[in-house]
């Protein structure tokens, strides 16, 4: 079954969040809320009526120690025995910070049809250009 948002007065925002020099995990949490839709005064644990998220700058992101981008480590799993293979956060930066945005995002999100609705809302690009200038709205 596939997840429909049942409510049509859901209002949707695109909120662009410019990711340089900030500190990884506190971003991620603050995507986390905003795409749940915590930020807002109609949230419903069972409904999607979170906005849209841009982060653009997403690999000059900082961490928190010296040493956590190698510390932390992302595992994956084919399902074969000795397949498992791991990848530190620093390289994944370095390589892909989509993968990484999306990876530490999707763990803060419900393990659900819901949780996967939401996750796809996000975007996350390197530079500071994004496609989706014609849906964010000027501020005043």
């Amino acid at each position: 079954m596939k997840f429909t948002n049942m409510n049509p007065t859901v209002e949707r925002n695109w909120v662009v969040i410019d990711a340089e020099n900030k500190i990884f995990g506190r971003v991620v949490s603050e995507i986390a809320i905003i795409l749940r839709g915590k930020n807002k005064p109609y949230y419903t644990p069972n409904m999607d009526c979170g906005d849209f998220v841009v982060v653009i700058n997403a690999d000059k992101v900082k961490f928190s120690k010296e040493n956590k981008a190698e510390d932390k480590k992302y595992y994956r799993h084919s399902g074969y025995f000795g397949s498992v293979k791991e990848e530190s956060a620093k390289k994944l930066l370095d390589e892909n910070p989509e993968k990484l945005f999306k990876l530490a995002t999707r763990g803060m999100l419900p393990k659900t049809s819901l949780g996967k609705a939401q996750l796809k809302k996000l975007k996350v690009y390197e530079g500071a250009e994004h496609p989706h200038t014609a849906q964010v709205k000027a501020s005043k």
